[in-house]
């Protein structure tokens, strides 16, 4: 893949306030990204809507860092406001991708934020040179922006509507103009996203949880191929045309994305994981002594599974809480670091012991293989690992990080080969359909692309490197 394709794949988090009067609105967004943290760890901005102009901030590192040293309070009071926290991949991690992206345009001070990924933007961005747009930045989401600003005519709602029939992918959008804040969701309802209130305030936030950090109630999730525009008439709906008859949840968010007290589209993500956990113990069992998870994605299923293998669960690793996410780390050589001092092994409780260990799923491989290690060192007879998803065979070009087949240790190795990859005793995975049946109190339907290979958008205009596998 050229740079740009390498650069632009991302799983993010957003977040937007309407408020009913001057307040300081950038300290609601900024508690609400706090709690979508785990979306996006290397960089962060929040813009704020005051008068006829917007002000903003971005920086590189977690929230807490990027607004330290009275830079929070340097964003002035206001009545709408809009924030993103990012993770790139391999090249991008730079100030100048931050969102959220602001400029002015043919409906004046606009500011956009975007989680999930575009499969066409090198179709638009070229369209877009063709007529004199100037990019300053690598990432889809400018190039969304730009987008809606040409169609507008003056209108951002006009703009909207013109530019998402022509968007393929995946996005959650929140746009910020001087006196609206809107919210879209593609057709597909491929990323997540949900309203709710406080007050008189109207909240839009990728996950449930970043409403219950600002005391908002959950209104209601935006609907795949909707449009809610929020302004002092209150909030109205408009859906986009030719929406599909099914929608297409990604259910990487169930497994490993979203976090656990979240509620997406009705289907709680805690259920949902306490489900898998359930059916890996019922379906793909060992004898051990003990159950484990991985802290923290994976200690529900890991409960579930003691509880329905009546085998004990007790904590074999302890994490370091002060160290981000290793799959969401930028390169690889960070994510190894990083787990030399985010894990260790509790060597009083796994001596000698058969240990179960649940993970959410194995990507790359090298994590899941220092975990084995670790734990060995510390005196583990045996180590059984048991995935709450199946094999990841595919790259995904939809939002996750994972844009290459040669990344992926499943694409080219089968569960037993795996198995000794990574030095485990033995490795069952949970199948796709037991993984949908985990969410079946959800009545939604998933992309499973990375299991499958079958998504909602074809991505062959893609070069992945599928020759590698030979």
């Amino acid at each position: 893949m050229d740079e740009i394709h390498d650069e632009i794949h991302d799983e993010c988090g957003v977040f937007g306030v309407y408020s009913s009067e001057n307040r300081t609105v950038a300290h609601t967004v900024y508690y609400g990204l706090y709690a979508l943290q785990h979306r996006g760890q290397e960089s962060g901005g929040i813009a704020v809507a005051f008068a006829d102009k917007i002000s903003y901030y971005k920086g590189m590192g977690l929230i807490p860092e990027i607004f330290s040293g009275g830079k929070l309070e340097s964003l002035p009071e206001g009545d709408i406001a809009i924030g993103h926290v990012r993770y790139s991949t391999t090249g991008a991690s730079q100030l100048l991708n931050a969102q959220p992206i602001v400029f002015t345009g043919k409906c004046g001070k606009m500011a956009l934020a975007h989680n999930g990924n575009l499969i066409n933007t090198r179709q638009l961005r070229e369209e877009l040179i063709q007529n004199n747009a100037v990019f300053q930045t690598t990432i889809d989401s400018e190039v969304m922006a730009i987008m809606i600003n040409s169609l507008s005519d003056g209108d951002i709602l006009t703009g909207v509507k013109r530019a998402c029939p022509r968007f393929k992918g995946a996005y959650a959008l929140v746009i910020m103009t001087t006196d609206k804040l809107i919210a879209v969701r593609d057709p597909y309802g491929i990323r997540p996203l949900c309203i709710g209130t406080a007050d008189d305030d109207v909240m839009v936030a990728s996950e449930s949880c970043a409403l219950d950090a600002v005391g908002a109630n959950f209104l209601r999730d935006v609907k795949p191929g909707e449009i809610v525009v929020i302004d002092s008439k209150g909030i109205t709906s408009h859906m986009m045309d030719d929406i599909p008859k099914e929608s297409r949840m990604c259910i990487f968010e169930y497994v490993y994305f979203a976090r656990h007290d979240s509620v997406i589209d009705g289907c709680s993500v805690y259920g949902a994981r306490q489900e898998a956990g359930r059916l890996l113990a019922k379906y793909y069992g060992v004898e051990a002594d003990m159950v484990a998870g991985v802290p923290d994605s994976a200690n529900v299923a890991a409960r579930a599974y003691a509880e329905e293998s009546g085998i004990p669960f007790v904590e074999a690793l302890a994490k370091n809480r002060y160290v981000g996410r290793t799959f969401i780390q930028p390169d690889q050589r960070q994510r190894e670091n990083s787990l030399n001092v985010k894990m260790n092994a509790i060597r009083a409780n796994i001596r000698g012991k058969r240990i179960i260990i649940i993970d959410d799923s194995i990507v790359r491989g090298t994590t899941m293989r220092k975990i084995i290690n670790l734990l060995r060192d510390a005196g583990a007879k045996e180590v059984h690992i048991r995935i709450c998803s199946p094999i990841v065979k595919h790259p995904c070009h939809l939002g996750i990080d994972t844009q290459s087949y040669s990344q992926l240790i499943g694409a080219y190795k089968d569960e037993n080969q795996i198995c000794r990859s990574i030095g485990a005793d033995s490795l069952r995975y949970l199948s796709a359909e037991h993984l949908v049946e985990s969410c079946k109190h959800c009545n939604l339907n998933f992309c499973l692309g990375c299991f499958t290979g079958d998504y909602p958008y074809a991505v062959d205009e893609y070069e992945a490197d599928k020759l590698k596998l030979e």
